[in-house]
């Protein structure tokens, strides 16, 4: 684990985190609160953190999102349910889903514990300057609840990588269109499911796909030619680098271990259907 302890890590809390978006007992709670459809939910799942901010702050975070999309959504979902009825409810809905994926059993075991008080102490010594989303979950209180401790503790991780590689695309000039293209050219993410979900024409991709080839970076069939490749390589890298403190506060043994714990709730969401198919935020390596 001594290398890329960042992306390793990754690879196992991402799974875990992304229950937020697709697990039955999240859509539920965001229902019963009023929520109007998925997207609503989702904004406001994961932009209550920061509060009843303007929806122009919240495209900016996200970043790949076009700003009608989150404008669907925000201001609108606050007048269903307070950001704090919000975070009270994700919690509870992550509580019930991780019981029912993971079993009672698991989630009340001392492993299951050991791997939320480890994320925790992880996330607690993320350094989250110039990196709002992170800082906005790691202020939130710790959870009583293991589930929702270590649920909390993921997305605070999560967040932290995803602000630090915001910040390297803006460094490197990719814009949101543009870091899509990239990212379906690479072939971890299937293009037309990002345009499509991120609210995106069909001109807008075709507009990114021509700055990319005038710079460089796609072959005229669209796939990543040699320049593109050192250019996402480099993405990839910096934003790893950027997502390592955690790790390094929490030592490599501490951190392995962490990975250990981590695997089989991976293998279970992996494994349960609940993520769709398209891949939208680029795994491609299955925890073992």
């Amino acid at each position: 684990m001594a290398d890329g302890m960042a992306r390793q890590l990754w690879e196992r809390y991402e799974p875990v985190h992304d229950l937020v978006y697709f697990a039955p007992e999240v859509r539920r709670a965001t229902d019963a609160l009023g929520m109007r459809g998925f997207w609503m939910g989702y904004f406001a799942l994961r932009a209550a953190p920061l509060g009843s901010v303007p929806p122009s702050v919240v495209t900016s975070c996200f970043y790949v999102f076009h700003a009608d999309r989150v404008a669907r959504a925000l201001p609108d979902a606050w007048t269903y349910a307070t950001p704090a009825e919000v975070l009270a409810a994700r919690q509870d809905a992550l509580d019930a889903a991780m019981d029912g994926l993971f079993g009672a059993d698991t989630v009340r075991s001392a492993e299951f514990a050991e791997t939320a008080d480890l994320a925790w102490e992880a996330a607690a010594a993320a350094d989250t300057t110039g990196r709002v989303l992170a800082a906005a979950n790691q202020a939130l209180e710790c959870p009583g609840r293991p589930t929702a401790r270590l649920w909390q503790a993921l997305t605070t991780l999560r967040e932290h990588r995803g602000d630090s590689h915001v910040a390297v695309l803006v460094s490197q000039g990719l814009g949101p269109v543009e870091a899509m293209v990239l990212k379906a050219a690479a072939g971890e993410s299937d293009g037309a499911l990002l345009r499509e979900t991120r609210r995106w024409e069909q001109s807008d991709w075709e507009a990114a796909t021509t700055r990319l080839r005038e710079r460089g970076l796609l072959a005229a069939d669209g796939s990543l030619d040699a320049a593109g490749m050192a250019v996402r390589a480099e993405v990839e890298a910096l934003t790893d680098a950027a997502a390592e403190g955690p790790w390094t506060a929490l030592g490599t043994e501490r951190t392995a271990r962490l990975a250990e714990l981590l695997n089989p709730l991976a293998r279970a969401v992996e494994g349960s259907g609940l993520l769709p198919p398209g891949n939208p935020v680029g795994l491609t390596r299955v925890a073992r």
